[in-house]
């Protein structure tokens, strides 16, 4: 388990299309994603996810806004994170960039994946 600010420079490749990165940061997971979460990497996205958070239970914030693409299988593997996260009862947000969080509003899924529009927002209200 990690518990001091710890920074993951490198982003691993989960497949062709999709590479991550986490930091903790005042004990708040940063899961990084650039690429695009499509049928293709959805799968790795939710084992990158749920494998760091076995190691690392703790509040975390999941960061599209490096992400290029996002389909319906993206969207499908965010349901099923935030659906096993609730479970955990651990706090979560999800940002995005400007296409990804258009995606995520029209699908009505803002609430459910608790969006927000930056980085500091997020890092505040879990931080509270």
């Amino acid at each position: 388990m990690i518990l001091e600010d710890q920074l993951i420079e490198d982003y691993q490749r989960l497949t062709v299309s999709l590479r991550a990165n986490f930091t903790v940061k005042t004990k708040i997971v940063i899961f990084t994603f650039t690429g695009q979460l499509d049928a293709f990497s959805e799968k790795q996205f939710k084992n990158f996810i749920t494998s760091n958070l076995e190691k690392n239970p703790l509040p975390f914030i999941i960061d599209l806004s490096k992400i290029d693409f996002l389909d319906s299988s993206g969207l499908g593997a965010l349901v099923q994170t935030a659906k096993e996260v609730k479970k955990l009862k651990l706090k979560f947000f999800v940002i995005g960039n400007s296409r990804v969080g258009q995606t995520i509003k029209l699908v009505r899924l803002g609430d459910f994946l608790n969006l927000e529009s930056n980085l500091d927002d997020a890092f505040s209200k879990l931080k509270s």
